[in-house]
């Protein structure tokens, strides 16, 4: 083993031993029962819905349990980091409303910033090599790579381990000569010497006991010395983090379950009390074949940002979300489901499929419960970063857009669900808007053609119809002007007389409404017609009838 003073000259002079830290994290005061618990992501790839979804129960079971939640960015692999990913990381944090009950600058357990703990580390790294339970490792990649073909070809598990780790029981002449000629290294955990063959089992809060096979490798804990700055590996990281952040739960994939060995080991070595762990189950995506898992790659749906630049409600994510953790919250209203309790030993072990059709339908459902000024509110906020142009209308137009907001919503047992998500917002109401309205440009428009009327005809009905207008309270005497100049034109009186004797009439009522909705909206459907026209006003409305009759 190496001599003390070999190993301390690899660290800066003013390291703060590892009681330094146990007093600076001291435990925390709070309620028994009460879950410290974190999510961890990495700034190598933006934010996976996934990760929403685990955030959502890790925050839901601290706050139920009257813990503490937070978040800890795990930015050790700096040589991979993302442009714009921790920026993605606050957005999306945002926008769902799950933020962290801790950050730096209001939290007594920062940095939460994994490069910003270096010396935390280190003191730690530093530890377990004057115990002999780490170790400096020179191997070289041409070397790693040369183990690793020959245990190949020999047909036993590959890996750093036992005889095949050559730096492990190094002679300390070898080490100290090694770090005179200033030869890069990384410091290795030295596994447990009976780890070979040995089996493990822990407690998974979400899946019960588990069976694993004990960790036999020599894993690098501390990454190469010619790095500046000096960062460990995200295993002896995060093991070192949640126990001074007293984290007590970690919830994370299902990926990370054949790491649990090895996470145990570090803990046990570290003298820590170990963490519970609970693996959740990947959200899925339904294929021709089967199941797979939900791709960052190749499915649009599985990035945050998609969620966010469609404008779906947080809150109709956040419930669809919560029913895929649990299923009976899925049979609650959504204000009761978001806040009744996740429970893990509710979650699944299969991996919940993610149905964007069924999200929508949640969306709608929601949407369709909230008063106009509140939606127009969300409309705009969302606008204000992926449509300017709408902004400004909604601006200009406010009593517009929420008197089109009250048509088939207000006062009635089956409101309208044409929005599902913010961005449906211009497809749904912008023909209310005159900025956004194109008037018919006669009785020509294409937009005429799937009525078969003939034009002559339509401009004849269409003049007499704008020039006699009236702009009536009651639907009934309102629609009563297009039934008697309907039939003053020719129009058959229904389409069962219509189709009897089709050369006889240029079309049947339908046919002459289906007229005035496409010249006041643009299309063959719509909302009410009488409706409509109370939230366009009589001006507009006569503009829109004159561009018909052209």
């Amino acid at each position: 083993m190496l001599d003390r003073v070999v190993i301390d000259a690899l660290f800066p002079a003013d390291l703060p031993e590892p009681a330094y830290w146990e007093h600076h994290y001291p435990p925390r005061e709070l309620p028994e029962g009460a879950q410290i618990t974190r999510f961890g992501p990495s700034p190598t790839g933006f934010v996976h819905i996934g990760g929403i979804y685990v955030a959502t129960i890790d925050r839901d079971v601290a706050a139920h349990s009257g813990g503490v939640y937070l978040v800890r960015v795990e930015d050790t692999d700096q040589s991979r980091e993302v442009e714009g990913a921790l920026a993605q990381f606050a957005r999306a944090f945002d926008y769902f409303g799950i933020p962290s009950d801790e950050t730096d600058g209001h939290g007594n357990y920062g940095p939460y910033h994994q490069s910003a703990r270096e010396r935390i580390y280190l003191s730690y790294v530093r530890e377990l090599l004057r115990h002999g339970k780490a170790y400096p490792c020179f191997a070289t990649k041409g070397e790693l790579a040369d183990i690793t073909g020959r245990q190949q070809a020999a047909k036993i598990p590959t890996g750093y381990y036992g005889p095949w780790a050559i730096w492990r029981d190094a002679e300390p002449a070898a080490v100290r000569a090694k770090l005179d000629e200033g030869a890069p290294y990384v410091v290795r955990f030295r596994a447990p010497d009976n780890a070979n063959g040995q089996r493990v089992r822990f407690t998974d809060a979400i899946r019960g006991e588990l069976e694993h096979e004990a960790n036999r490798n020599d894993t690098v804990i501390l990454k190469s010395s010619d790095q500046t700055p000096r960062l460990p590996t995200y295993h002896f990281a995060h093991a070192v983090d949640d126990h001074l952040m007293r984290v007590t739960l970690v919830i994370r994939g299902e990926e990370w379950i054949s790491s649990v060995p090895l996470h145990l080991q570090l803990f046990d070595t570290l003298g820590f009390d170990p963490v519970t762990y609970a693996h959740i189950a990947p959200l899925m995506k339904k294929t021709a074949g089967g199941k797979r898992k939900l791709s960052k790659r190749t499915d649009p749906e599985a990035g945050v940002d998609f969620y966010i630049e469609a404008g779906y409600p947080a809150e109709a994510v956040l419930y669809y979300l919560r029913g895929l953790a649990n299923g009976r919250l899925a049979e609650l209203p959504l204000e009761q489901a978001l806040a009744t309790p996740i429970r893990l030993d509710q979650c699944g072990v299969a991996g919940p499929l993610v149905d964007l059709v069924k999200l929508e339908d949640i969306s709608a459902d929601h949407i369709a419960t909230l008063p106009g000024p509140q939606i127009l509110a969300a409309v705009r906020a969302w606008a204000a970063q992926f449509d300017p142009e709408l902004v400004t209308i909604l601006h200009a137009e406010r009593d517009l857009a929420l008197r089109a907001l009250t048509v088939e919503r207000d006062g009635v047992d089956n409101p309208r669900k044409d929005l599902r998500k913010w961005s449906d917002f211009r497809a749904a109401y912008g023909f209310f808007f005159p900025q956004l309205f194109a008037p018919l440009s006669g009785p020509t428009d294409e937009r005429l053609i799937p009525l078969g009327v003939d034009a002559t005809i339509t401009a004849n009905y269409a003049h007499d119809f704008a020039y006699g207008y009236q702009h009536l309270d009651d639907p009934q005497e309102w629609f009563n002007q297009i039934r008697e100049l309907a039939a003053k034109h020719g129009f058959a009186a229904n389409a069962k007389e219509y189709k009897k004797n089709p050369d006889t009439y240029p079309g049947s009522i339908r046919e002459a409404s289906q007229l005035i909705r496409v010249a006041l909206t643009g299309s063959t459907r719509s909302p009410d017609l009488h409706a409509v026209t109370q939230a366009l006003g009589a001006p507009e409305v006569l503009r829109r009838l004159r561009a018909l009759a052209g």
